[in-house]
């Protein structure tokens, strides 16, 4: 099947804006292009092509919100979904089924300030804080004890095993982010123009969309999609756990493509794991994982932090696996 074009409702200049979903106006525009272009039914088909999108939400992908990943462009995310959107539209009869994220936290949890406390009972600054072993050793940062039953002793024993937990694993370390993806408001939710070429996917192939939420456990956070950073306490007692019945789903697709933000963080974190359960099974399998390197940016906080080196060295192993790094513009038809 060649690439579809893109329907006219799509407005590439309004990818980085806020607006709602006109459900039913699209659903009968859905309907009768999928029989114009004569979209079967995923169930009257035998491929399963999957497109797993990370966090592909306002928090990450909209100027002005919390999160916003500007890359080095400083549009990062909004050039991302502008060509995220026209693949799912050009290829509406390709892709079988689209599976979404959703980073999901609450008020509070290890990554926000609120979890901290320093020697003057001030909590941190995010987005510029970060805290080592050696910090919540001295005393300088220490984990608050208003929102706990535990004692404060033990909850400072854990924090301590959290932070060198991820020291020893070779994680990032613990940086103090801003509230971001609070479960309930408009920065969780996924950005409008993607959330509508979802929907439009779904009447036009009378597919349903899968939600997954991840990263809502206090006491570790859940870059990847599949497993938590931390997964046991200083007691060895489990605290968070794999995503198990996601990593088998992904595992049966004959072509898992997958997109989203941030590619230095989530997005890498998810496929790294991917890639660890593929190799635990069949390295070879790692052959059907295609990544849209032009659909994903890292995390870039001018001044601050810059993880596009840490992006592309996680890609480039990636490839080196097996895995396809490729473009959403790719001449070639990789689905």
């Amino acid at each position: 099947m060649t690439q579809l074009p893109i329907p006219q409702h799509f407005q590439p200049d309004r990818v980085g804006e806020i607006w709602r979903v006109p459900y039913q106006e699209r659903s009968i525009a859905a309907k009768s292009w999928a029989d114009n272009h004569q979209l079967s039914p995923i169930s009257q088909t035998d491929s399963n092509v999957e497109l797993l999108l990370i966090d592909v939400q306002n928090t990450f992908c909209l100027p002005n919100f919390e999160l916003f990943v500007g890359g080095r462009s400083g549009r990062g995310a909004i050039e991302d979904n502008i060509r995220l959107c026209e693949f799912i539209y050009r290829n509406l009869g390709k892709i079988d089924q689209i599976i979404a994220t959703m980073d999901t936290h609450h008020l509070h949890q290890i990554f926000h300030p609120i979890f901290w406390l320093d020697e003057q009972g001030e909590h941190p600054t995010p987005a510029v804080t970060t805290i080592t072993p050696a910090d919540v050793s001295s005393g300088k940062w220490r984990a608050n004890p208003a929102f706990s039953t535990e004692p404060p002793e033990q909850l400072q024993a854990y924090a301590l095993h959290y932070v060198q937990q991820l020291s020893d694993g070779g994680k990032y370390p613990l940086l103090i982010w801003p509230y971001h993806a609070m479960l309930g408001g408009i920065g969780h939710a996924l950005v409008p123009a993607v959330e509508e070429a979802i929907f439009f996917h779904g009447i036009a192939r009378t597919s349903q969309a899968m939600f997954s939420i991840k990263g809502d456990r206090t006491l570790t956070e859940n870059y990847s999609a599949l497993a938590p950073e931390v997964f046991k306490n200083q007691l060895g007692e489990t605290i968070a756990s794999k995503n198990d019945s996601l990593i088998e789903f992904l595992l049966t697709a004959d072509k898992l493509i997958i997109a989203g933000q941030a590619q230095s963080h989530c997005v890498a974190w998810t496929v790294n794991d991917l890639l660890t359960e593929i190799q635990s099974i069949d390295p070879q399998l790692a052959r059907k994982v295609y990544l849209l390197a032009d659909c994903t940016s890292p995390v870039v906080i001018p001044g601050v932090v810059d993880y596009t080196a840490q992006a592309e060295a996680a890609y480039q192993r990636f490839a080196d696996a097996g895995m396809n790094i490729v473009k959403s513009t790719a001449d070639r038809d990789f689905i």
